[in-house]
């Protein structure tokens, strides 16, 4: 069975998740910086319980939680916990009513967070702030429900066997609540499926396969195969990626992502596989459900 998974945010449901700078919390005072953080979180919280409700409304069997759901959370200076914060328990029984009603409607949810973490950095400093993001990530998984944290390699640095090796070694010293989540994704610029499936190995991280970023940089080896691979990872359902290009194929530039997915896109290999594919196109919650009617339509 195909799992279709919604990406964090809605192209015309009128469902909103807030975000705020570390630069305006600074500009207020304490007090204020408090309730304005307790707002946002309490009304984001909200407003992914309305968005997992529209996924099984909609029968969208997955949903990826934005990672600025609670907003500079690990910043230096602005971060926060949220037991600190007015009415901090009563917005983590809120999340934690999200986990419940995820697990009832079978709604799996995610993390992805962004560029800027990176566990492979030679900078240790950058390592440091990448693992406190981690774990609030976990943190904020564990009341949702969340099983998968994926994130990228992270750059080569001029050696690519000596960043692979930091990143193993990184992920090894992890602590439990993120280890269980965490996952490795195949980038487009960097870090093929193939050389992510050996520290893959090493750390018992599963590999989320992102078929667009293998065709944008390639490795020699067929969707087929490296479907198959990636599978093998997982001790759970996997999880893989899909986007189409704007332009298509050998028309210009093909990193950036369509509105929607081009059927011709999606594998016949995947048809009959129990995944969870995030759908990865601008046009959000338009493209998932054009997709599970294209795939219904001819026979997935």
């Amino acid at each position: 069975m195909i799992r279709l998974g919604l990406c964090c945010i809605f192209r015309e449901e009128p469902i909103k998740f807030r975000r705020t700078t570390a630069k305006y919390l600074l500009s207020l005072s304490d007090g204020a910086r408090a309730d304005h953080l307790a707002a946002i979180c309490m009304e984001n919280a909200d407003a992914l319980y309305r968005s997992l409700e529209f996924c099984a409304d909609k029968g969208i069997g997955a949903f990826r939680i934005n990672s600025q759901i609670l907003p500079v959370k690990t910043h230096p200076a602005a971060g926060y916990d949220l037991e600190d914060l007015p009415d901090g328990e009563r917005i983590i029984r809120r999340f934690k009513q999200c986990g419940t009603f995820s697990r009832k409607n079978h709604i799996r949810t995610s993390f992805h967070p962004d560029q800027f973490l990176v566990l492979s950095s030679p900078n240790a400093g950058v390592v440091q702030r990448s693992v406190a993001d981690l774990e609030y990530h976990a943190q904020v998984a564990r009341w949702v429900a969340a099983d998968v944290i994926t994130i990228h390699g992270g750059g080569a640095y001029g050696d690519k066997p000596a960043a692979l090796a930091r990143l193993a070694s990184v992920i090894d010293r992890l602590s439990r609540e993120v280890k269980t989540r965490l996952a490795l994704e195949n980038d487009d610029r960097v870090y093929t499926p193939t050389d992510l499936l050996p520290v893959c190995a090493k750390t018992g991280i599963p590999l989320v396969y992102d078929l667009h970023h293998h065709r944008c940089l390639p490795d020699g080896k067929g969707v087929d195969e490296m479907t198959r691979a990636a599978m093998a990872t997982w001790n759970r359902e996997p999880l893989f990626h899909l986007s189409s290009p704007l332009n298509g194929w050998g028309n210009g530039p093909s990193r950036p992502h369509h509105d929607f997915i081009e059927p011709g896109d999606f594998p016949d290999g995947w048809r009959n596989l129990d995944l969870t594919v995030d759908v990865e196109a601008k046009a959000k919650e338009l493209a998932v459900l054009r997709l599970k009617a294209e795939l219904a339509t001819t026979g997935s």
